[in-house]
């Protein structure tokens, strides 16, 4: 299980880098309007909060072990935070980096419960 929370944690690192830099910019869209009044901020400090915490909680994954149960519980409940910003990309139809067609959009609302799933193993799995 050591790997399965390794590769989890690079995921995250790497979508948090895209969320600060080459991505940025397309990520906007995903973020519905409802959440900029409920969280009384702009699109892109959205964005570049959700990709802070990812990398944090990708290098605490690594980093702090021990905490791993704790932690997978965390990213579960980040993907599921940010699960209706993946709704309604799908339903806007608009394209966001690496997701520029309605089978993409459509799949990666079917890889959010799996994402969900991942997080809860490496929270619930012993390490070897």
């Amino acid at each position: 299980m050591t790997l399965l929370r390794w590769l989890l944690a690079a995921l995250l690192v790497t979508a948090g880098v895209s969320h600060l830099t080459w991505g940025r910019r397309g990520y906007r869209i995903v973020v519905p309007e409802w959440a900029t009044r409920m969280l009384r901020t702009d699109k892109d400090a959205i964005v570049v909060g959700s990709g802070a915490v990812e990398i944090m909680l990708g290098a605490g994954l690594v980093a702090l072990p021990r905490e791993r149960a704790r932690l997978g519980a965390a990213v579960a409940a980040f993907f599921i935070a940010v699960f209706p910003g993946n709704v309604h990309q799908w339903r806007t139809r608009r394209s966001a980096p690496l997701l520029d067609t309605d089978t993409r959009r459509f799949a990666r609302l079917l890889l959010q419960p799996l994402l969900v799933v991942w997080a809860l193993a490496v929270a619930i799995s012993p390490e070897r």
